[in-house]
């Protein structure tokens, strides 16, 4: 394997995003949405402006399990069926390039691309708490905010199998909104149906480490069990056991998400 090529790869994917803006107008979606999350979270109960750094992560929360696996499945649906469609795959191979290191090049590209737009997104709202919250909660802030880049990657991971597994883009499109819903729809709701049709008796003791073949469940127990506030917010201590709550064992099973995808997407690319 050469780096070069890779690197050549992932810098010519990264400057096609920036110079289409996307790395901007994602960006600007996830400050926008953000601040207003953060500021505006507490209207209900009745308060306006940052509150606890409990309440700001619980908040946004739920906007990175919505926005961030979605945004990555868009990014990467086309990322190598589109080259196929556009007939640029075949003169790309020709090249001194394996198809691993094409793929390792776009996808590394790509989540660059993705990275940047995160980080960026979310400086603004750390910039605004630092005076309230402190380097304290700036430090959790910034767990929060690393594991949302993960959760990311995980679904671009995803994104980019389905590219390769794709016959065209169309099918791909459908796969990667699919993909989408299962996980952030469907996944909990098929879990939760099989508890209550049981009665507890299926699956109650194996429940919470099914959470793990999900990455947006493992994001959420990340960030909920990062602190005491969050985690009784949820309602999920007396679920989840502290065994499953270890941050190392979340995150291997994050990078989990994010290895195995490109395993069989390069496995099914090299046959």
């Amino acid at each position: 394997m050469e780096w070069q090529p890779i690197a050549t790869v992932a810098a010519k994917e990264f400057r096609d995003r920036m110079r289409n803006r996307w790395v901007l107008a994602v960006a600007l979606v996830f400050t926008a949405f953000s601040v207003v999350i953060a500021t505006l979270g507490g209207a209900q109960q009745g308060a306006v402006g940052f509150r606890s750094i409990e309440f700001t992560i619980a908040s946004l929360v739920s906007l990175v399990i919505y926005l961030i696996p979605l945004i990555a499945l868009l990014l990467g649906f086309d990322a190598i069926v589109g080259e196929r469609e556009r007939g640029s795959l075949d003169l790309l191979l020709a090249l001194p390039i394996t198809r691993f290191e094409l793929l390792l090049g776009k996808y590394l590209g790509l989540a660059a691309a993705l990275t940047l737009s995160t980080l960026a997104g979310f400086a603004l709202v750390g910039a605004l708490m630092f005076k309230p919250l402190g380097w304290a909660g700036l430090y959790h802030y910034g767990g929060f905010v690393l594991s949302s880049v993960l959760l990311g990657l995980a679904f671009l991971s995803l994104a980019v199998t389905v590219s390769v597994l794709a016959r065209d883009r169309t099918r791909a499109s459908g796969l990667a909104i699919a993909l989408w819903f299962f996980f952030v729809l469907v996944f909990d709701l098929l879990l939760l149906g099989t508890l209550v049709l049981g009665g507890g008796r299926w699956g109650g003791e194996a429940f919470p480490y099914l959470l793990l073949l999900n990455p947006a469940d493992v994001f959420r127990i990340l960030n909920v069990f990062s602190l005491e506030d969050v985690r009784t917010q949820y309602g999920l201590g007396s679920i989840v056991p502290p065994a499953l709550a270890s941050p190392w064992l979340l995150g291997a099973a994050m990078l989990a998400w994010i290895v195995a995808p490109l395993g069989l997407a390069t496995w099914r690319f090299r046959s």
